[in-house]
């Protein structure tokens, strides 16, 4: 028997609700963090998550970057990933699993570090031609 349409969208909607709540709590966010990252409401955020309300597709663009997972992830139609970034220098392998216990403020500032470090990389080859 064939679940018509609505039906369908009810239960996706309703995994969607799930693996948004899921990969909150991986990164380690409260819905009230995820709402100021997002620029939306504590209210707001919270009526998605009891799946009240759904986000418009920009939205839900800006939650997977945030949370670091694809759409595709992110509505369920693969699974996630749970490879890290192959790192050649051993510390800095050690250092990519710590880095996600950062605050907020801690990640931004280390963005911004990495960032120039790799800018003035850039620039000296581009000065060594």
């Amino acid at each position: 028997m064939s679940l018509d349409r609505h039906t369908q969208f009810e239960l996706a909607m309703e995994d969607f609700v799930q693996r948004l709540k899921d990969f909150r709590a991986a990164r380690g966010l409260s819905q009230t963090r995820l709402a100021q990252l997002l620029d939306v409401s504590p209210r707001v955020y919270n009526r998605w998550e009891r799946g009240l309300a759904t986000p418009r597709l920009d939205t839900v663009v800006k939650i997977a970057d945030i949370l670091r997972v694809s759409l595709d992830e992110l509505a369920g139609r693969t699974s996630p990933s749970t490879t890290a970034p192959h790192l050649h220098n051993p510390k800095l392998h050690l250092l990519y699993s710590e880095i996600d216990k950062l605050s907020d403020e801690d990640q931004q500032a280390l963005a911004i570090l990495l960032d120039s470090l790799v800018k003035r990389s850039q620039i000296d080859r581009v000065l060594a031609k």
